[in-house]
């Protein structure tokens, strides 16, 4: 886990830096959590997995 920087966007990120902000908060592979955010997407037609991404993308706080 990050040292209690709390959840924030990554400048390591491929759009917006959400997927790799959430994967560092959790110490878990970027690649990873862009795969599951992909799949979810997909099986929720994509549509509400943009809206959620557009949302947590205008809410996380920018990368230190």
């Amino acid at each position: 886990m990050s040292q209690g920087s709390g959840l924030r966007r990554s400048r390591d990120g491929m759009i917006g830096g959400v997927c790799a902000g959430i994967a560092e908060s959790m110490d878990v592979s970027p690649g990873l959590v862009r795969l599951l955010y992909v799949l979810v997407s997909m099986c929720s037609a994509a549509f509400p997995g943009v809206l959620v991404y557009i949302v947590l993308w205008i809410l996380m706080p920018p990368p230190e």
